[in-house]
């Protein structure tokens, strides 16, 4: 591995046995977040907090509330957890002047005393596009790891979905960003990403598939890769006998965006009497899908729902369909299907057919073959059993909280050995 930043001095940790301490930085944290990747870092947090860690989360609630009107209720705590909610008078003046100068500027001084040299084991990024930019990198003498839960560091809308029509196979930012009505990230012309990178020691990838995009366009760092996770099964509820739903449905679950291909699937169901589609979730393309759907009767749509409808929802499906259009880092939508015994058919694209592969699904490249596909598990004798089995067994394997938490562990203790941080090895070798 290259590593460039210098080891701290061995009198920083002067309690060997003291736990482990771990900043995560992350623009956006629940419950003020949108998106899966911030679940994930809360999941993740969770995870090294229950093993003993000391875990600081610092959030960028400015970012927030630049983008939503609501206020939610306060997160319940979590022992072995703080978390920092960055928030000043300027509101969104904050984050245009970070996506600007991508470098702290409103926040800089707290940053530098929550990341003070000394103050933590493990310095962890995740999404800092508005928190600190790429200036945040050289803040702290910590282990320094970044998890790229999107792919920011190569595309400054983040999702590699070029002029929002297309996925992105070459390089036009500049006009991209424009399609987005979103200014142009000056600092990124300047060589200041590729500065900074050098004060990290591990890059994460969530995917085979992202660590490859990364490097397609231009990432000049290895990267390591661990998936994301979730809690390890549970049993079913005993009481739990009855479908959700009177007929046999296939499934969708997550954000109503263009992107997420829904508008693909509505068509589907005008020619495929078998089944309805159940769509959960929301977002602001779902009134453009409800239109769409209009006069079908085939197509449910049951907004948001709990953890535990949820789940309800996915153990009595055929499948859950991800349809998606551009190239995600990883889906954690799969794993919760996989994780309740669900088969799925996906898009053959991104990192889908990665996750696929290990078992429990079918892929799709067309129409033709998506239809081909439902009918075949809903109607071949025996192969949704088979495959829902395998998606089990797939996820206790790869992808289940246990499992990957080995892989962190193991990964964080390979960087610090590279750095020489003995005290950090040891404090990871007790977890």
């Amino acid at each position: 591995m290259n590593t460039i930043a210098t080891a701290r001095p061995n009198e920083v940790r002067r309690d060997k046995a003291a736990p482990l301490r771990i900043a995560m930085l992350t623009t956006f944290y629940p419950p003020y977040s949108f998106g899966g990747d911030a679940i994930g870092v809360q999941r993740l947090a969770q995870a090294f907090a229950a093993r003993g860690c000391e875990v600081t989360v610092i959030n960028d609630e400015d970012a927030f509330f630049t983008l939503s009107q609501a206020d939610p209720a306060p997160p319940t705590p979590t022992p072995g957890i703080e978390v920092i909610g960055l928030r000043s008078r300027f509101g969104a003046a904050s984050n245009l002047l970070t996506h600007q100068l991508g470098r702290p500027v409103v926040h800089a001084r707290r940053l530098h005393e929550l990341l003070a040299p000394g103050a933590q084991d493990i310095i962890w990024f995740n999404n800092v596009s508005l928190v600190g930019g790429p200036g945040l990198l050289a803040y702290g003498d910590a282990l320094k790891v970044y998890e790229a839960h999107e792919h920011w560091l190569v595309c400054p809308t983040h999702v590699l979905w070029r002029h929002d029509r297309e996925v992105c196979t070459g390089r036009e930012c500049l006009r991209c960003v424009a399609s987005y009505k979103r200014p142009p990230q000056l600092w990124r012309y300047t060589g200041l990403l590729q500065r900074e990178l050098r004060h990290v020691d591990l890059f994460i990838a969530k995917s085979q598939f992202s660590r490859d995009k990364h490097a397609e366009f231009g990432f000049p760092r290895e990267m390591a890769v661990v998936p994301y996770f979730l809690p390890d099964p549970e049993p079913v509820p005993d009481h739990e006998t009855a479908s959700p739903h009177e007929r046999p449905y296939f499934l969708f679950v997550g954000r109503l965006e263009r992107i997420k291909g829904v508008q693909d699937l509505i068509p589907a169901f005008a020619a495929y009497p078998d089944a309805d589609l159940i769509v959960i979730g929301g977002g602001e393309y779902e009134a453009e899908l409800r239109a769409q759907a209009q006069g079908n009767p085939r197509v449910k749509f049951t907004g948001k729902l709990s953890p535990d409808e949820l789940s309800r929802y996915y153990r009595h499906a055929v499948a859950l369909l991800t349809p998606s259009l551009c190239y995600e880092t990883f889906g954690i939508i799969l794993i919760e299907a996989f994780r309740q015994g669900t088969p799925v058919i996906a898009r053959a694209l991104g990192p889908f057919p990665e996750i696929v592969g290990q078992g429990g699904g079918l892929l799709f490249s067309t129409p033709e073959e998506l239809t081909a596909a439902m009918g075949r598990l809903q109607h071949e004798p025996g192969l949704r059993d088979r495959l829902a089995l395998s998606a089990s067994e797939s996820f206790r394997a790869s992808w289940s909280e246990t499992a990957v938490m080995e892989d962190y562990v193991r990964t964080l203790r390979g960087a610090a050995l590279a750095k020489g941080d003995h005290d950090v090895v040891a404090a990871l070798e007790r977890l």
